[in-house]
């Protein structure tokens, strides 16, 4: 790696390292052997992702090789490098919500959202993911949007809980600014 790119990546990391959430986790499990998964959950659990920057600081403090995090990072399906839409929205794709039609329920959240399975949509609004069983096969087909379970679900189902979650994040959007 030339110097420059070393310095490059020494700021950029540096940054990373005046941020609150990570500077604590990292002083949390640094002493700790084999940490490396605890402190990454504690950054995508406070972050919902791990950035880049948060992954070099990690690197440097940890003293661990930038590549085994993102081994990591791109191993295990819990972690995202991209920053997910407001609303995680995650069906059930265990043995019962799959028995009882998830991936119709799958199908039809990506055709309301527009958002792919395991991605955001554009405007960083909807989060569509697949998970293993969510422990409520009773109520399959089930979909947890930010921790509300649907039980029960059917694809009729979906347009009313994406609309409710449309209007529960309808003022978080910028005001327009109108000139006089």
């Amino acid at each position: 790696m030339s110097t420059q790119a070393s310095v490059r990546m020494n700021k950029v990391a540096d940054k990373a390292g005046t941020e609150p959430d990570v500077v604590a986790a990292v002083r949390k499990w640094k002493s700790k052997r084999g940490s490396l998964i605890m402190v990454l959950h504690e950054i995508q659990n406070a972050r919902g992702y791990v950035p880049r920057d948060v992954a070099l600081y990690l690197s440097r403090e940890l003293d661990v090789p930038l590549a085994r995090i993102y081994e990591a990072l791109t191993f295990y399906h819990y972690f995202k490098l991209e920053p997910p839409g407001k609303a995680i929205i995650s069906v059930c794709t265990g043995t019962a919500c799959y028995l009882k039609g998830s991936q119709a329920l799958v199908d039809e959240f990506a055709r309301e959202t527009g958002a792919p399975v395991g991605g955001s949509t554009e405007d960083k609004l909807f989060h569509l993911q697949c998970v293993r069983c969510v422990g409520c096969c009773g109520l399959a087909p089930v979909a947890i949007v930010n921790g509300k379970t649907y039980g029960k679900l059917t694809p009729p189902d979906i347009k009313k809980i994406v609309h409710e979650w449309r209007e529960h994040f309808a003022g978080d959007a910028p005001e327009e600014k109108t000139t006089e």
